[in-house]
Parts: C-alpha cells; sequence; structure tokens
C-alpha cells in the first residue's frame, strides 16, 4: 500500500473582496471579514485532489498534516470528509508566523514521526504569501528528490511519472519513492464531499501534535520579519481627447503623445 503525506495550509479566503479587508498596522496582519471563516489553502486542495486520484487507482493510505497556532476545526476536517485517512494537526503558539525554511522544518520532523512514506505532496505555493518554497525545502531537509509545479501524478512499479509544466508545454518526469510533489492548479479542483461523508468526518478523532511532541525547541524556530503590510492605492487620471471626426480626434490624441514624449 502506498503511504502518501500531503501538508494543507488553512489561509484567509483569497476570494474575500479585498475591499472588506482591513489592515491591523500594528500587528501587520489582515483583518478579514466579518463572517468570513478561512479555507484550505487552493494549491493544497489541488494536492490532495492528486493523492485522492492515486488512492482511486490503487490501495494507498492518505495522511494529511496541517499546521499554525489556531486551527479550525471544520475547515481542516474537510481534508477527512473528501477522501484522507488521516489527519495530524501541527498546532502550537510557536507555530505563529514561521518563515519558510522553519515551516519546512516542523512539517519534515512531522513527517520523520510519523515514519514510513512514499510521496508527499503540497500545493505549488500558498494563497497567502505565493512564496512556493516550502514544498522543496521538505525535500531538502529530508534528502530526496523534488518536483514542483505538476500538472499530473501517477504511480506505477513504485515510480512516479510526474507531468511538470513549463513555459512551453509540460515535460514528462519519472522518478523514484520517497519524492515531493507540489501541486499545480492544472491537476484540477478538489472534489466535493457529499452531506453524509462531511457530517462523518466532524465525529472523526485527528491527532494534535505541539513543539514539544515533536522535539522541536521554539527558541530556535525563525520567524518572518514583516515590516510593512497594506493594501495598496491605485490611482489613475483620464483625459477624454475629442475631436470634430474621428481622424481630428486621432491627429489630437497624437499631439497629446507628442507632449508627453510618447511618440
Amino acid at each position: 500500500m502506498i503511504k502518501i503525506i500531503v501538508c494543507m495550509k488553512q489561509v484567509l479566503d483569497p476570494e474575500a473582496p479585498v475591499s472588506a479587508f482591513r489592515i491591523d498596522p500594528e500587528a501587520k496582519r489582515a483583518i478579514p471579514p466579518k463572517g468570513t471563516p478561512p479555507v484550505l489553502n487552493p494549491n493544497d486542495e489541488n494536492a490532495l485532489e492528486a493523492a485522492l486520484r492515486i488512492k482511486d487507482a490503487q490501495p494507498a493510505e492518505i495522511t494529511v498534516i496541517s499546521m499554525g497556532p489556531q486551527l479550525a476545526r471544520p475547515v481542516v476536517k474537510k481534508s477527512l470528509a473528501a477522501g484522507a485517512n488521516e489527519l495530524i494537526l501541527l498546532e502550537d503558539a510557536a507555530f505563529e508566523d514561521l518563515d519558510s525554511y522553519s515551516t519546512a522544518y516542523i512539517l519534515a520532523t512531522a513527517i520523520k514521526k510519523i515514519g514510513k512514506y512514499d510521496l508527499i505532496l503540497c500545493g505549488r505555493q500558498a494563497a497567502d504569501t505565493d512564496a512556493g518554497q516550502v514544498g522543496s525545502g521538505i525535500a531538502e531537509i529530508m534528502g530526496i528528490p523534488s518536483i514542483t509545479a505538476v500538472q499530473k501524478v501517477e504511480v506505477s512499479d513504485g515510480k512516479l511519472r510526474i507531468e511538470r509544466i513549463v513555459s512551453d508545454g509540460y515535460e514528462v518526469i519519472e522518478t523514484s519513492m520517497p519524492a515531493v510533489v507540489t501541486a499545480s492548479n492544472e491537476i484540477g479542483d478538489l472534489r466535493s464531499p457529499t452531506l453524509k461523508a462531511v457530517m462523518e468526518a466532524q465525529k472523526k478523532q485527528f491527532t494534535v501534535w505541539g513543539a514539544q511532541d515533536l522535539g522541536v525547541d521554539p527558541s530556535t524556530i525563525k520567524r518572518t520579519n514583516m515590516l510593512k503590510l497594506f493594501i495598496p492605492v491605485h490611482e489613475s487620471k483620464v483625459e477624454i481627447i475629442e475631436g470634430e471626426s474621428p481622424e481630428k480626434a486621432g491627429e489630437n490624441l497624437a499631439l497629446k503623445l507628442r507632449e508627453a514624449k510618447m511618440l
């Protein structure tokens, strides 16, 4: 049986309107609109869907890991409703505002604690930071192959066959396991669980590990040094160029562009 681990991050809903967000300049964090719960990172959902497709094709066991200081249970349990077998929450006040390396280190430490695994799936990048570094960081720390920006993952004869996105199409890669793969949105959306599966998932037990359980010293964890967080202000000026005819309007436009030294 193939052992698959999927790393999933809880994020602010990227579909929420920007106009409804507020920024706390002192805490340097975004305050979401009231009544807007967090969601699972969309690219991480793509990674879980890739794992479920492997499970559809052959015997597989999927363990989902999610890390953060305060994780919303109904949100992270969506992974169980979709078809994951186990859920492990890495929950500790020390796990807040980590930089990419520390995030990868703690996830890798948890994966080592789990023990046996064949494939680690992560999202291509997180919707809140767009850094795209954690998956490759896990692979580097664990000393295993890493393939990024993937649109298709198949397992056959103990090997991975992967379609990796490049600028002019995709390339096909084969590698041995274990390996880390980061999934892109081209894989497709996470399947919608049934109402029965959602209700059953809320009753399922899950595991919670803190820094002490992982043997991680909080004083050694590096955090992101946020210098400034703000909502960009976009200003634009519009001038209507008129003329007695389309030809005259075009002539007037050309003169304006020449005055502005754009021609």
